[in-house]
């Protein structure tokens, strides 16, 4: 038995603001309801549909020019970070997409945790190349270089 929602806001993997959703029961009971992202689909909320609308295209049309000003700061950028190895050459540890995202707020862009796609944490040293999903499906890419920390301190004086 599913529940008819109306979305006050974009959820995830689920739909956009003025969207009407069929969801379990208990996902809506325990999440969309208590965290009012979402309302019972009735008559009086109904009404809103077409407003909620009206405002998501509005503003989906800000957060795509957003998102494509950010997408050309990023595009082929080239990017480093220092990761301590052990002497055989293997890190400890990995790179995950939180340390992409403070990396980026060194260099003054702000980005989510949500942004950054990556089906592992990085591993190896080396170049890897990592898409981004910005908002409004604006993707971009960037190059991140993963060095030991000796040679990461040596590029850092060299630059």
């Amino acid at each position: 038995m599913a529940n008819q929602l109306l979305l006050l806001t974009d959820v995830d993997n689920l739909g956009r603001s003025g969207d009407l959703v069929k969801v379990k029961p208990g996902y809506a009971r325990n999440f969309l309801l208590p965290q009012k992202l979402a309302v019972v689909a009735d008559k009086s909320t109904l009404r809103m549909r077409s407003r909620l609308q009206e405002e998501r295209a509005k503003r989906a049309i800000e957060d795509r020019a957003d998102s494509e000003v950010l997408a050309t700061k990023i595009n082929g950028k080239h990017m480093q970070i220092g990761v301590k190895i052990d002497p055989e050459g293997n890190m400890y540890g990995s790179v995950s997409a939180v340390d992409i995202v403070k990396l980026f707020d060194k260099e003054s862009i702000s980005l989510e945790k949500r942004n950054v796609v990556l089906a592992h944490p990085i591993k190896t040293l080396g170049a890897h190349t990592i898409s981004l999903k910005l908002k409004e499906d604006v993707s971009a890419s960037f190059t991140l270089e993963v060095l030991s920390e000796e040679d990461y301190s040596k590029a850092q004086t060299q630059e």
